[in-house]
């Protein structure tokens, strides 16, 4: 019988040998060009796509902006909701006509107190000598409610409501038929109409 004689050595050498691996396959520069011209194509659809929806965009007519004597009946609409409870009511209708002046008349009523305003409003042409009176009357009869405690009965203060109301109808300016729509419009398809008449409390 042979005896084959192994060192350690060999045995270690014939140990480490490793089966030979299969050559790697190095992407060729078509296939780099290919994926680049598929991004730029992907790319470029998505920028047309956000042209097309650009100009979509632009072709819309904007809505018309609400006149400001349209907002100032929305406001003195929704002031009607509070008339059961007087300073928020005077509060509510007060604001509604300091903006009215602010947007109609770019006149900056809501920033000052009733005195600074009135001051401010008779050195204008603004309105009308009357108007004027009335507006401080008006004023300084929500201010006894909003920082006097005094409580008026409904009557009163539906004719705060009116004189408000009254005040925005006189000096709102002519309506045009584009005008005439948007109010239409802001007012929810119907014009607002005031307050019925309401003999004022004495």
């Amino acid at each position: 019988m042979a005896i084959t004689n192994v060192t350690p050595s060999t045995a270690a050498l014939t140990n480490g040998l490793r089966d030979i691996k299969p050559p790697v396959e190095i992407p060729s520069g078509w296939v780099w060009l290919g994926w680049l011209l598929a991004f730029l194509a992907v790319a470029a659809m998505w920028y047309w796509a956000w042209r097309y929806w650009q100009r979509r965009k632009e072709q819309v007519p904007a809505p018309p902006p609400v006149p400001p004597h349209v907002r100032a009946r929305q406001r003195l609409r929704e002031a009607l909701l509070l008339i059961e409870q007087p300073r928020e009511f005077c509060i509510a209708v007060s604001d509604a006509v300091r903006w009215y002046l602010e947007e109609r008349f770019a006149f900056h009523a809501p920033e000052r107190t009733t005195e600074e305003f009135l001051h401010e409003l008779q050195a204008t042409h603004l309105l009308a000598p009357d108007q004027k009176a009335s507006l401080a009357d008006f004023l300084q009869r929500c201010d006894l409610v909003k920082f006097a405690k005094y409580e008026p009965g409904e009557p009163e203060l539906r004719e705060l409501h009116a004189s408000a109301l009254r005040l925005v109808e006189e000096t709102a300016p002519v309506e045009t038929p584009a005008t005439a729509s948007a109010s239409v419009e802001a007012d929810g398809g119907d014009r607002v109409a005031g307050p019925p008449p309401i003999s004022a409390a004495q």
